[in-house]
């Protein structure tokens, strides 16, 4: 196991159960003991945890984790629900996405999309993103007009926020939105961590016809800080067959189409 997988491991135990001790680290890695204390003082130093005398726990510079720590977590239900998510996209549509690492798995299937790269001297689709990370890799393929908001990047989402953002996306119009997540409730609706991704994600559901939130089932029921639209908003939900089914049922009674996949 590389050093970056072991990280990754670490923070996400973390994030589940929010603290974490040596001896159950080096078990659950199958390292020594030294390795995970090297592990958990350079996680440390980058202010990702914070240290304690056996082992470490959830620091508040951790609570939203940067992007390329995240990317493990629920890896097969994301990208399962990104090619669904991707697949609701016809040709020649004007689509909004935000960061995330749900949200750049369904940028990376519509770029894969055999159909749109048909479209060799005309656009195949046109995507307007606050995220630095799925703009660069919309930009190289010549059938997507990426379309970027300007603003102020945050280094743990790569997304651009600020007043620029939602000033670019008031005169645009667009087809789809699709938001990545903190959390979606079927009374509050979608949520986010950061008040200042919440205002950009928040018009670029507003600039919509139709918004679909991805996310996978560990984020259903569940509320954050900053309110991103309401469940009268959100068109569909794509998330994974985990979802209970009571929860879907109150998604569905509030007239939002959920894809479980």
């Amino acid at each position: 196991m590389g050093t970056n997988e072991r990280w990754t491991r670490l923070l996400a135990v973390l994030g589940e159960r929010g603290s974490i001790d040596v001896t159950e680290a080096a078990q659950l890695l199958e390292v020594s003991t030294a390795t995970v204390r090297r592990d958990l003082d350079e996680l440390a130093r980058q202010q990702l945890l914070t240290r304690t005398r056996g082992g470490a726990v959830l620091g508040g510079a951790a609570y939203d984790l940067p992007l390329r720590y995240k990317t493990a977590r629920q890896a097969g239900e994301k990208q399962r629900i990104a090619e669904a998510a991707a697949r609701l996209v016809p040709p020649g549509a004007v689509i909004g996405i935000n960061g995330g690492t749900t949200t750049s798995e369904v940028a990376r299937e519509l770029t894969v999309r055999t159909d749109l790269a048909e479209y060799i001297d005309e656009i195949g689709l046109t995507v307007v993103t606050n995220a630095v990370n799925i703009a660069g890799e919309l930009a190289v393929r010549p059938y997507v007009k990426t379309v970027m908001t300007g603003g102020v990047a945050r280094a743990t989402s790569f997304e651009l926020t600020g007043p620029l953002a939602p000033l670019v996306l008031r005169e645009l119009s667009l087809d789809f939105t699709f938001l990545g997540v903190n959390a979606v409730d079927p009374v509050g609706g979608a949520f986010a961590h950061d008040q200042g991704e919440a205002e950009v994600n928040r018009t670029l559901a507003e600039r919509a016809e139709r918004v679909i939130v991805v996310a996978d089932s560990t984020k259903l029921g569940h509320r954050a800080l900053a309110q991103v639209c309401a469940v009268e908003r959100i068109s569909t939900l794509v998330t994974d067959k985990d979802a209970p089914d009571e929860l879907v049922e109150q998604f569905v009674a509030k007239g939002v189409e959920v894809i479980c996949v």
